[in-house]
């Protein structure tokens, strides 16, 4: 019997609903990460690109879920909930871990012939790399890592509350990083196209660079100012250059 991990409210949120747009961007958050990161992505693109936003298992209104410390199980998950909005060609962005994840819900979908127009993989070096690091962090070890990445709020890591509600899905995600390995044969067909900051520290540029070797399709890296979280400080050069990319592609590749 298959769980209810399919109900495409769970997962997909969609903040501006555009029934009139031609293409459908889905968007992936980062370790701890929920879907309202990508709120003004949606207003920014909307009407002309309907934007869904993927909410993990185990944060804000899905906390009461456990955890999916699996990227394969996650895409799984996505991928199924992802059926009913086909009517549109679908591109892909995923930030940091929602790269990985973005990255296989596209192989995924590839393999089921509906691949992707676009994968856009922001902040998260080449899946064949690797990532433990990320495994067997004490929770202050966490909070140090995040401070580094200064994607999350000092407010938010200094209110103990506040961090005890984040550190177990940030836990759980590190878990998901640190465990994943990409395939040998793990290669798409459609363009890939990777975005990082010049000074990221998760993400060197040449490590990003090796996306190059998971498409056989055109592939181009983008290389932005700014650390792990580039794309919060130069959003709408982000946003721009995203629309500008979709709207040159095919929808099928």
């Amino acid at each position: 019997m298959t769980a209810p991990v399919a109900d495409s409210g769970l997962w997909c949120r969609r903040y501006h609903p555009s029934p009139t747009a031609t293409r459908r961007l889905v968007c992936f958050p980062h370790a701890g990460g929920s879907a309202v990161y990508f709120h003004p992505v949606s207003a920014a693109l909307a009407p002309g690109i309907d934007v869904l936003a993927v909410q993990y298992p185990g944060r804000q209104d899905r906390r009461l879920e456990p955890g999916i410390g699996d990227i394969g199980r996650l895409a799984d998950g996505i991928v199924r909930a992802l059926d009913p909005w086909h009517d549109t060609p679908l591109d892909l962005f995923g930030h940091s871990m929602g790269a990985l994840v973005a990255f296989e819900v596209a192989l995924r979908l590839e393999r089921d012939g509906r691949p992707p127009a676009n994968l856009f993989v922001s902040g998260r070096k080449s899946p064949s790399l690797g990532s433990t690091e990320l495994l067997d962090l004490t929770d202050a070890e966490i909070v140090a890592d995040l401070r580094t990445l200064d994607g999350t709020g000092n407010g938010v890591l200094e209110d103990a509350e506040l961090l005890d509600m984040i550190l177990q899905p940030v836990r759980n995600d590190y878990l998901a990083v640190g465990r994943y390995r990409s395939s040998p044969d793990a290669v798409l067909s459609c363009p890939v196209t990777a975005l990082v900051g010049d000074r990221d520290p998760r993400a060197a540029v040449p490590e990003t660079a090796e996306w190059k070797a998971h498409t056989t399709g055109p592939f181009d890296l983008r290389v932005f100012p700014g650390g792990h979280f580039y794309l919060t400080d130069r959003a709408a050069e982000v946003i721009a250059f995203i629309r500008d990319r979709i709207t040159a592609t095919p929808a099928h590749p």
